[in-house]
């Protein structure tokens, strides 16, 4: 192809998920260019191809690290001349997944299992908690202050305590079903970005310590 003096722009993303084996420009980034018809030909060149595995191996997700360098250097393949702004990532993940949409009974028994966990989990760290700080004998020493009367464990105060803990816990992880409180981000899904945040940091410093990562 001519020299092109054009200045191309690019936006990736830290982690990119796609589910073809033949990757191109426009499959992992934002491109865009005063040259139209230059941007569309580089969001159509191929930048990797994740191999076929062995018979007999089955890996759910396969992942390859990559340099924006190296995207520079295959853009240059084509278009010697030009010039590239990086708005995006200097370095990359990109994830290939085989199947997008997993089978559905899988999924929700899945759902299920975390939902049964998660509920008995709390439940048990719950009455730890009540039981380690004697929440029975506070709430019946206060009861007998209040009313002079000596509490069975099922009183105002104990349904109060129960009604009020359900929804303090709704209101603090604001998400009830598919409905949200208000539109900010629930605590998990912040703690569930910072997780995948240190997971993608992790990736790529090991690959660029044991020389895995695509670079030029």
């Amino acid at each position: 192809m001519s020299a092109n003096n054009e200045t191309v722009y690019l936006k990736i993303d830290r982690n990119v998920v796609v589910y073809k084996r033949n990757v191109t420009l426009g499959d992992i980034a934002s491109v865009t260019s005063s040259n139209e018809a230059m941007a569309r030909q580089l969001k159509q060149k191929k930048i990797y191809t994740f191999a076929e595995e062995p018979p007999g191996k089955k890996t759910k997700i396969q992942r390859e690290i990559f340099s924006i360098l190296k995207i520079i250097e295959l853009i240059h393949e084509d278009y010697p001349n030009a010039e590239i702004d990086n708005e995006g990532e200097t370095d990359f993940i990109i994830e290939f997944e085989k199947d997008p949409f997993p089978c559905k009974w899988l999924t929700a028994a899945k759902a299920t299992a975390l939902c049964v966990i998660v509920f008995f989990g709390g439940a048990f760290t719950i009455m730890s908690f009540n039981n380690d700080i004697g929440v029975t004998e506070l709430f019946g020493k206060f009861y007998w202050q209040v009313t002079g009367e000596t509490s069975n464990g099922f009183t105002e105060l104990e349904v109060s305590y129960c009604i009020g803990l359900a929804i303090g816990i709704l209101v603090f992880f604001n998400h009830f079903g598919k409905k949200k409180l208000t539109p900010d981000p629930t605590p998990i899904q912040v703690q569930l970005r910072k997780y995948e945040e240190d997971a993608d940091t992790t990736f790529i410093e090991n690959a660029g310590r044991g020389g895995k990562e695509l670079d030029v």
